[in-house]
């Protein structure tokens, strides 16, 4: 193609291979495979078998990530949500106590996780001009306060009826039922994300929300629905933390928010909003959750990984910059 210089101008396209690998969630994969690297050198207990038999205790939280991740796309922040699944958790062992049906307390669970989360959604959308974090960071303490008025100060419930809890426990052979809805419920919210209107809204509102308004899109709707939804899914967090624990105390949960944040930036979704999609989310979960079975196997002590995990999330922030500039100086 010549230009109106005379000179020819090749459109070249870009080494396939070189895009991925310079990708952010390119970096992951290798993160991934460095880490399981790293794991099975440092305990000769680390396999597939051990890896797959510890995986539920860390893989609930992995269920936050996801609507945490349209939060952090919307430019917005959740700090309330171990604190919902706490309540959730509480309920569902009050109910399960009573004798009802597993139905029922599954029911709870979700209800009062969702309305949890409803009430986060309508705080924030009907007074706007509230911060999301001092919101969530009031109802944080809300959702813990009620759980401790019902467990009583530093209590605990234990679930007396755990056939149902079991049967969520449950494996298809070797491999727990929770990684099978963890991985349905990823694909479903990536490609809702990446793929759908409704997900290009909630990039547009990240990216410019005075624009997103202006163009017609039903900002407050879907600031709302993101916010209960998010509710909702840590009622199915707090199930299956009590199908591991059969109980709830009023410490349940705590840091959870923190661990889905870190999980979510880690991969690649952008605190200020508008960036990022959910590949890298779930990559990155599970580098965080095999790293920690890793590292608990040797009983490293529990502050000692989140110091490295809290050195993970500078290096997210701060790789890209990195990457930009090796970028640079290959293409030179």
């Amino acid at each position: 193609m010549a230009g109106k210089s005379g000179r020819s101008i090749n459109n070249v396209p870009e080494n396939p291979i070189k895009k991925m690998l310079f990708s952010w969630e390119g970096i992951l994969v290798i993160v991934f495979i460095l880490v399981n690297i790293f794991c099975a050198w440092f305990s000769e207990f680390y396999n597939l078998k051990n890896l797959l038999r510890q995986m539920p205790v860390y893989l609930a939280e992995v269920f936050l990530m996801l609507p945490m991740a349209y939060i952090l796309v919307l430019g917005e922040i959740d700090i309330s949500v171990g604190s919902i699944v706490c309540l959730c958790a509480t309920m569902s062992c009050i109910v399960c106590n009573t004798g009802a049906s597993f139905i029922l307390v599954v029911i709870t669970a979700l209800v009062v996780g969702t309305l949890c989360g409803a009430v986060n959604g309508f705080i924030l959308t009907r007074f706007e001009e509230l911060p999301p974090m001092i919101v969530t960071l009031a109802t944080q303490i809300i959702f813990r306060g009620i759980a401790e008025i019902v467990l009583g100060s530093g209590g605990s419930i234990s679930a007396s009826n755990t056939d149902g809890f079991r049967l969520l426990a449950g494996k298809v052979g070797s491999v727990p039922y929770i990684l099978f809805l963890v991985l349905i419920l990823a694909v479903i919210f990536a490609v809702i994300l990446g793929k759908s209107t409704f997900g290009r809204r909630v990039y547009a509102i990240g990216t410019n929300r005075l624009t997103a308004y202006y163009s017609g899109i039903h900002v407050q709707k879907i600031r709302f629905i993101i916010y209960t939804v998010m509710g909702t899914v840590s009622g199915l967090c707090a199930l299956f933390i009590v199908s591991v624990s059969y109980g709830a105390n009023t410490t349940t949960g705590n840091g959870f928010e923190m661990d889905a944040i870190a999980m979510a930036v880690f991969g690649g979704i952008s605190s200020t909003g508008g960036k990022g999609n959910l590949a890298g989310g779930v990559i990155s979960a599970f580098i965080i959750v095999c790293l920690r079975v890793g590292l608990g196997q040797r009983n490293v002590h529990a502050q000692v990984i989140l110091l490295i995990l809290g050195l993970l999330l500078i290096g997210a922030v701060a790789l890209p910059n990195i990457i930009g500039q090796v970028k640079r100086a290959v293409t030179k």
